[in-house]
């Protein structure tokens, strides 16, 4: 069994004016394996707050200066999400009510026993690394996947299954690199599930489907005030991955500050959150992907050269459909399979005609397009055999909204006129792409041979997003 990754522990902040109590509850703390900051007033402890984050705040409700409530208060304000356990004195039983109709997690009343104040601050923590996996299962269901997810017969595929599972186990930056609709996230969530870190986060995020201005604030967070908006401090990608795995898809399309950060974060494991000045150290492995060959985007100086060769420490080449033999009838009886049970339909099978049109086809879309055209096939078939008239493979509407116009509007000067038949064109040729795409916006780009994110701008211009 593969070794787990060290526990790096939270640090708790520890706020009580009397030294003894302070001392041994501190002492008490670090024997049971926690990190521990202490802070001897409300003031000092308010400073500490606003310069780094701290998922549980143990404090005592009467303090010189700043009482615990108003570090409570404060502690919210900057991060709802923060735990605050309360130690109150007897007379005080009234007031922590009080600071947990506020938001406090729990109180303890003094004097108390060491063990059930250890079992209070374990149980604070439990609620943070809970929330902190449902920060992600918000935006997306985090599913560990290992290569039996991965249906191949194909000896190039399983030169790629064992480059990964070689490679797995290391902790090893990954750059795969291959078609859109290959399977780079399948292969990017069995490299973590495969790895000692598959009991921690995979954090995805696709770098193209971000506008420029927001792809940081994704990754790395903001404090409280850093921009309008800002109302509280966010926890960014890299941040929530951190002792996980980050999956970078569309890393090409990562813009240039962000790739100096995202240097910055492989390199020296730091980073600092937009309008902050806390330097916060992650331990995360870094696994990026792209659709078309980084090296030329080097070439160009569309993307750092520093950042490339550290992405691609262990190039992996995920091969296309087309080139994988029968891998598209064992896919296809696969997705077969998934989607009658999905739509509680009797289980099908191909007809030897149909078979031969999925073997014939080039699958541009590959894994995905595949998958897309066997959910038709599955909605439209009338009995238990696919027959070549259920398979719609390589459709392109004769419609007129995707043809040129028949004639251009001559008004006006020159470039007028050529800047009206070239956006009649391009608008024309885009309106092809996505639907020989079938709506899928990153094959579209790349049939147009430009980036997904100029598409988007594109879509945007001529209405014909949706």
């Amino acid at each position: 069994m593969s070794p787990r990754v060290p526990s790096m522990p939270e640090t708790i902040l520890l706020v009580e004016d009397k030294d003894v109590l302070r001392e041994m509850v501190r002492a008490a703390l670090t024997q049971a394996g926690h990190a521990v900051e202490e802070a001897p007033d409300g003031a000092t402890a308010l400073a500490k707050i606003r310069t780094k984050r701290f998922p549980v705040i143990l404090t005592d409700l009467k303090l010189p200066g700043p009482s615990g409530l108003d570090i409570l208060r404060a502690a919210k304000e900057l991060d709802e999400s923060v735990a605050v356990l309360i130690m109150t004195a007897f007379g005080s039983v009234d007031e922590a009510v009080t600071a947990m109709k506020e938001g406090a997690l729990d109180f303890i009343q003094k004097p108390f026993e060491i063990p059930h104040l250890l079992l209070l601050v374990q149980r604070a923590l439990d609620d943070q690394a809970r929330l902190r996996v449902n920060l992600l299962w918000q935006e997306e269901t985090v599913s560990r996947y290992g290569l039996a997810s991965i249906i191949s017969e194909d000896e190039s595929m399983k030169e790629v299954e064992k480059a990964v599972s070689r490679v797995a186990p290391t902790g090893a930056t990954v750059l795969l690199q291959g078609e859109s609709g290959t399977g780079k996230e399948l292969f990017a969530r069995a490299l973590h599930g495969l790895s000692p870190r598959r009991d921690l986060p995979f954090v995805t995020i696709n770098c193209a489907a971000l506008p420029e201005n927001l792809i940081e604030n994704e990754l790395f967070g903001h404090e409280k005030g850093a921009f309008t908006g800002a109302g509280s401090r966010k926890i960014g990608k890299v941040e929530l991955a951190n002792r996980g795995t980050l999956f970078l898809d569309e890393i090409a399309e990562l813009p240039p500050p962000a790739q100096a950060k995202l240097l910055r974060v492989i390199e020296e494991k730091t980073f600092e959150r937009i309008g902050g000045t806390q330097t916060i150290s992650v331990e995360v492995r870094i696994v990026a992907a792209t659709n078309r060959p980084l090296r030329e985007a080097v070439e160009k100086k569309e993307f750092r050269d520093d950042l490339y060769f550290r992405l691609a420490a262990f190039p992996v080449e995920i091969p296309p459909l087309r080139r994988r033999g029968r891998d598209v009838l064992l896919l296809a009886a696969f997705f077969l399979e998934k989607y009658a049970r999905e739509f509680s339909k009797p289980r099908a099978e191909f007809s030897p005609a149909a078979q031969e049109m999925l073997l014939s086809y080039s699958w541009p879309g590959n894994v995905r397009e595949l998958s897309n055209a066997v959910e038709r096939a599955v909605i439209l078939a009338d009995s238990l055999i696919i027959a070549p008239e259920n398979l719609v493979l390589g459709f392109l509407s004769k419609s007129s909204s995707t043809a040129p116009p028949p004639g251009f509007d001559l008004s006006g000067s020159l470039t007028e006129a050529t800047e009206r038949a070239v956006m009649g064109v391009e608008r024309a040729k885009i309106s092809q792409a996505l639907e020989e795409a079938r709506g899928n916006r990153t094959l579209a780009a790349e049939k147009l041979n430009i980036s997904t994110k100029t598409l988007l701008l594109k879509l945007r211009a001529y209405g014909l997003g949706s």
